[in-house]
C-alpha cells in the first residue's frame, strides 16, 4: 500500500517509518515540518530506500496537503504530526493550538476532498488513522482503574486539551462526512531516537554528564510505558485492520512510578557505564536525583486497558519494561552521534 505519514521525523513517527520500510513492502511518503523535535538523522538508515520519500511541509498548509495527496495517492494516512511536550504547552500553548487543532482540521479537509474524488473501490478501502495520547483522559483515581476506549475525556494541560480537540474533529469528520477514520490513544512511549527533553533520555544523558536528574514533586506519578517499536507495530495493525469509527488504546502493560523509572536507569548505567571509568565526582548515579517543583496540573496516574486491540487485532507488546529500558540505555550509550548535536555536546 501507499502510506502517507505526517510527523514521520519525530520520535514515534520515525520509528513507524523505519518499521514500514524495513519490515513491510509498503511505500511511504513522510511529511514533516521539521520543528525542533523532527530529526532526519533518525531516518538515515531508510533515507535512500526506493520505497521512501520525504517532503518538508506544514500540515496547516491545506493547499500543500491537497497537492501532496494528489501526487502520492495514498491508501492510508497516518497522522502523527503534533506538538507533544507538556511543559512547552504550559509555557507557550499557541503552537499546540495551531498544529494540533488547526493542523488536524486542515489535514482532514484535504483528506476529505481527496477521498471524495477516489474511485468507489479505493474510497471503501481508504483509511485516515489519527494517532493520539492517553493524556486526553486526564487523571486516574486510585490504583486499579484503567483507561478504556469509552473513558470520558478530561484533559489537564494545554497539550492534552489540544489532542482531545483533534480527536473530536476526527470523529466529527467521520460521522458528518463519512471519512473512514480510526483513532488510537497510546501510553508513554520510550526507546531509541527519543528527543532529550523527555524523562528517560534526559535521565540517561544528565547522569552521563554528572548533571542533576530532575524529578517532579515526589516522583510518585505513575505512567504506563510502551516501547516505541511495539507501538509502531500496533499502529500498522490499527491502520490496516481497525474498524472504521473505532478507537483503540495502545499500552505497554508497564505501570511504573517516575522515581522507579529514574532509579532503574541509574542501576543499568552503573552496570553499563561504571562511574569509576568516568571523570564524574560522584559515587553513584542515584546521588544526582534532584526533586523539583511539580508541574502545574500534573496528572498523578495514567494506565491503559489494551485488551481491545489484543482481542480484536491480535496485538500484544513484545518488550517488557525491563528489556526495553535496557535496550534504550544501550542505544544512547552507543549513539552519541545522534544526541550530542541536540544537546550542544552535553
Amino acid at each position: 500500500m501507499r502510506i502517507l505519514v505526517t510527523g514521520g521525523a519525530g520520535f514515534i513517527g520515525s520509528a513507524l517509518v523505519r518499521y514500514l520500510i524495513n519490515d513491510t513492502t509498503h511505500q511511504v511518503l513522510n511529511v514533516d515540518k521539521l520543528t525542533y523535535a523532527g530529526n532526519l538523522m533518525s531516518l538515515q538508515q531508510v533515507a535512500d530506500h526506493p520505497r521512501y520519500q520525504f517532503v518538508r511541509a506544514d500540515i496547516c498548509d491545506q493547499a500543500m496537503m491537497q497537492q501532496l495527496l494528489q501526487q502520492f495517492q495514498p491508501d492510508i494516512i497516518m497522522h502523527l504530526a503534533a506538538e507533544s511536550h507538556v511543559d512547552r504547552s504550559i509555557d507557550g500553548p499557541a503552537a499546540f493550538i495551531q498544529t494540533n487543532i488547526v493542523g488536524t482540521y486542515s489535514l482532514l479537509e484535504a483528506s476529505r476532498q481527496y477521498w471524495q474524488n477516489l474511485p468507489l473501490e479505493k474510497r471503501q478501502s481508504f483509511r485516515f488513522h489519527h494517532i493520539s495520547t492517553d493524556e486526553v483522559y486526564g487523571d486516574l483515581a486510585g490504583t486499579d482503574a484503567l483507561f478504556t476506549e469509552t473513558t470520558p475525556y478530561a484533559p489537564s494541560s494545554p497539550y492534552s486539551a489540544s489532542k482531545a480537540s483533534s480527536d473530536h474533529l476526527v470523529r466529527a469528520w467521520q460521522r458528518t462526512y463519512g471519512l473512514p477514520c480510526v483513532i488510537s490513544n497510546c501510553s508513554n512511549n520510550y526507546g531509541p531516537y527519543h528527543f532529550p527533553e523527555k524523562l528517560i533520555p534526559l535521565t540517561i544523558l544528565n547522569a552521563l554528564a554528572g548533571k542533576p536528574i530532575p524529578v517532579y514533586g515526589n516522583g510518585q506519578q505513575i505512567r504506563d510505558w510502551l516501547y516505541v517499536e511495539d507501538h509502531a507495530r500496533a499502529l500498522l495493525c490499527v491502520a490496516t485492520q481497525g474498524q472504521v469509527g473505532e478507537t483503540y488504546n495502545i499500552g505497554g502493560h508497564n505501570e511504573k512510578q517516575n522515581i522507579e523509572v529514574v532509579r532503574s536507569i541509574c542501576t543499568i548505567l552503573e552496570e553499563l557505564a561504571p562511574i569509576q571509568h568516568s571523570k564524574l565526582n560522584i559515587q553513584h548515579y542515584e546521588s544526582l536525583l534532584t526533586f523539583v517543583t511539580d508541574r502545574p496540573g500534573h496528572d498523578l496516574r495514567y494506565a491503559i486497558d489494551a485488551s481491545k486491540i489484543e482481542r480484536e487485532l491480535g496485538w500484544v507488546p513484545q518488550e517488557t519494561f525491563e528489556t526495553g529500558l535496557r535496550k534504550t540505555v544501550q542505544w544512547y550509550l552507543a549513539r552519541r552521534d545522534w544526541w550530542e548535536p541536540l544537546c550542544g555536546g552535553h
